[in-house]
């Protein structure tokens, strides 16, 4: 008899040890489980944010100087040109006509259905009802730069005139033409690198308006 419960007591104990070996496998199953449900639900949540939301960007090039320096770290508000028109003076990024692959960043000087006549570094904007011609201010701009271009341009209902800070280091509307609304992604929303120029809405609208006469 007690030959026979040492033998089930063997019995128990060599039929146990094969349960407790699979434990260790199942452990390390579950925990790459959860890795993947981790970075499944932080792409589920970032990416969202990051098309439609908020992306980042790094200023490449010296068209907007002095507002904004190569290899400046920004964060684009993407969605408030959902609910808003873009305004004149608002420093915007955008796909490139020519390459939509590519984005560039500049500032709204002409809006939609407007005339517009640029003499070198002025821009004056035509009033449709009363004929007079507003000239913008531009503090911005560096006055010891400018460049003999001279056009007058009528815009469509869609499209914008845009154009860089550093008017002649800058490749923009008065080169490739007028932008299409469709092609505006957002606006800077934070600057934040280098660590001395961190604010909110770098290069916010500044332009004003005057009266100069006709055209």
């Amino acid at each position: 008899m007690e030959q026979e419960n040492k033998n089930s007591n063997d019995l128990q104990k060599n039929t146990s040890q094969p349960n407790l070996e699979a434990v260790e496998p199942n452990k390390k199953e579950n925990f790459f489980k959860e890795v993947i449900k981790f970075v499944l639900l932080s792409a589920i949540i970032v990416l969202p944010i990051r098309l439609f939301i908020a992306q980042p960007f790094i200023v490449s090039g010296s068209s907007m100087d002095p507002t904004f320096a190569n290899g400046q770290y920004l964060i684009v508000d993407r969605i408030s040109y959902r609910f808003e028109e873009p305004k004149r003076g608002d420093v915007i990024i955008f796909r490139y006509p020519l390459d939509t692959k590519k984005f560039f960043i500049k500032r709204i000087i002409g809006l939609p259905s407007e005339t517009m006549e640029i003499q070198g570094a002025q821009v004056a904007i035509k009033d449709k009802e009363s004929e007079k011609s507003l000239a913008l201010i531009e503090p911005y701009l560096d006055a010891k730069k400018s460049e003999d271009y001279r056009k007058s341009i009528s815009l469509k209902d869609d499209e914008y005139f845009v154009m860089g800070d550093n008017r002649t280091e800058s490749s923009d509307s008065r080169i490739w033409g007028p932008l299409k609304r469709s092609l505006i992604v957002g606006r800077p929303f934070v600057r934040l690198f280098p660590a001395a120029k961190i604010n909110f809405l770098p290069g916010a609208n500044v332009t004003e308006m005057m009266e100069v006469g006709k055209f």
